[in-house]
């Protein structure tokens, strides 16, 4: 079976990063897995001998056949044709915190991925851990990370992902673990999602902030992100003064609730 370019298939067959990452979604008997893209099925195998049912969802018709043979004595195995992005839970009677995300995904869908698992959907995974691209690893977890991307800067992603869920990075793994190898190198990220609001303590106690509040602000100034936060929102918001010589990509999560709870 070759990978096709188009569909961004880069199969993985080395079994210890395999195992690792199912060792970090800490996959036991009692759980279901929602597998994106099994491809050749290898990361199936593993998953299928530690879960007590897996879901994979494969895009390429002309996998489904291979993988349907492969795993017609694994019972626990349910192969799903169509477009993960498309057929996100209640796929398989999975509700929220009912099932891992446990995949090798293509990257040109990682932002999508994240977006309806993180944010969208009201069947939040109890966690992901994802194959993805190094370098946007390194952006989510921006200033959290080692190493840090670009000087620790924010982005609209790490904000994103970090206002849903907490990021952590397993593993960097190279581009020649893969067939055929992708241009760059990939990384473990391993994310477990918020099920409650973010809070921030203020004079009056405990506040509550729904996560889109802080995007929505965030889109706004990241529309103007070389300007300072005084020109690109500062008459939308009561900016504290502290913030108001700062760019976008200074502040983190936590800089963002402070300027939220201040309007």
């Amino acid at each position: 079976m070759r990978a096709k370019k188009k569909l961004g298939q880069h199969f993985l067959s080395n079994k210890n990063i395999l195992e690792l990452m199912c060792s970090a979604a800490e996959i036991t008997g009692e759980n279901t897995v929602l597998e994106a893209g099994p491809g050749l099925g290898t990361l199936t195998e593993i998953l299928a001998e530690r879960a007590k049912k897996v879901i994979a969802v494969e895009k390429d018709r002309d996998l489904i056949p291979f993988l349907k043979e492969k795993f017609r004595n694994k019972k626990n195995v349910e192969i799903v044709e169509g477009d993960i992005l498309a057929v996100s839970p209640p796929l398989g009677g999975l509700t929220a915190k009912s099932y891992k995300i446990v995949a090798n995904i293509p990257y040109y869908i990682t932002s999508h991925f994240l977006r309806l698992f993180l944010s969208e959907t009201k069947f939040k995974p109890k966690l992901m851990v994802l194959m993805i691209q190094k370098d946007v690893a390194e952006r989510i977890m921006a200033r959290d990370g080692k190493p840090a991307c670009r000087q620790g800067r924010e982005s609209l992603l790490s904000l994103s992902v970090k206002a849903y869920g907490r990021p952590e990075i397993v593993k960097i793994v190279p581009r020649g673990a893969f067939s055929p190898p992708p241009k760059v190198d990939s990384a473990i990220i391993k994310i477990t999602p918020f099920y409650s609001p973010l809070k921030v303590r203020g004079a009056r106690g405990v506040m509550k902030i729904d996560p889109e509040k802080i995007l929505s602000l965030a889109r706004l100034a990241f529309q103007k992100k070389r300007k300072m936060l005084r020109q690109s929102i500062g008459k939308k918001v009561n900016l504290p003064p502290q913030y108001e010589t700062s760019r976008p990509e200074e502040l983190s999560l936590e800089d963002w609730l402070k300027i939220l709870k201040s309007c």
